[in-house]
């Protein structure tokens, strides 16, 4: 800020309201006041808004400290161990390779990110695109058709390595049309089924082999107008994706997994 005078600048004027200058600094600013009336008036209103402001804000000074901003409560936040997340981790094991390697293998089990998430993940994206790219082609969605069932289960079987079934939805309102053969963003095998249903919507089941014995319990997803549902069961994934309500969704992955395991 510029000074106004060779003695009183706008910062010692500011000083003045807000009561942090005493003794000869309060009489040099006092004097300079009465010399200059129109600057007086300004400090006068900065005062007023001051009261003001102090008035409204009077009950919450009363109020008590909460803990979260209390001094104890900050430092011992701040010594407290935390968790890095993925990606910090992920740096420091670079960073460690970098320097020499060693340091960055015995950090390695602590960068093994939750299998099972990562099989969901990996799952929903593949299921999401392939419905995509599949479910909007109108004349050849599928590679076999339902009318040769019994040969489209052995086929996609005998390429999982996995016994593979077209699960029965006509519950739901809609009829297989087929299948198809896939292929993961690892190079391996996955068998997708396409099913129509009323007003023609598509429904899709994608079946991926995963890791041996991976489970991981059903997960909700959505994209656009698209909802769907995945889990794994005993190393294989599934995924139902459909432009239907959530809700629908989900009764038609439980019907499959009760297909899949059967009450004994």
């Amino acid at each position: 800020m510029s000074n106004i005078h060779s003695n009183v600048s706008e910062d010692q004027l500011h000083a003045y309201v807000d009561l942090q200058i005493a003794g000869e600094g309060c009489v040099v600013v006092e004097g300079y006041l009465r010399e200059h009336p129109d600057v007086a008036q300004r400090v006068a209103a900065y005062q007023q808004q001051r009261a003001l402001l102090r008035d409204a804000l009077a009950p919450l000074a009363a109020e008590p400290v909460p803990p979260r901003l209390r001094l104890g409560q900050i430092i011992g936040e701040r010594l407290r161990p935390r968790q890095l997340p993925w990606r910090r981790l992920a740096a420091m094991i670079v960073l460690g390779i970098g320097l020499g390697g060693v340091s960055g293998w015995y950090l390695r089990p602590l960068l093994q990110p939750d299998r099972a998430a990562s099989g969901i993940d990996a799952l929903e994206q593949e299921a999401i695109a392939t419905h995509h790219v599949y479910s909007a082609d109108r004349r050849h969605p599928i590679e076999v058709s339902a009318a040769e069932q019994g040969h489209l289960k052995l086929w996609l079987s005998n390429r999982l390595n996995r016994t593979v079934a077209p699960p029965d939805l006509a519950g739901f309102g809609y009829k297989l049309l087929g299948g198809r053969l896939l292929a993961t963003d690892q190079g391996k095998p996955a068998a997708l089924f396409m099913y129509e249903g009323p007003e023609s919507g598509r429904l899709s089941v994608m079946m991926r082999p995963m890791a041996v014995n991976l489970n991981a319990a059903m997960a909700d997803m959505a994209e656009g107008t698209l909802n769907g549902c995945s889990w794994i069961d005993d190393g294989l994934g599934y995924a139902v994706v459909a432009a239907v309500p959530q809700k629908k969704v989900d009764q038609i992955a439980m019907q499959i997994m009760a297909e899949r395991n059967p009450p004994r």
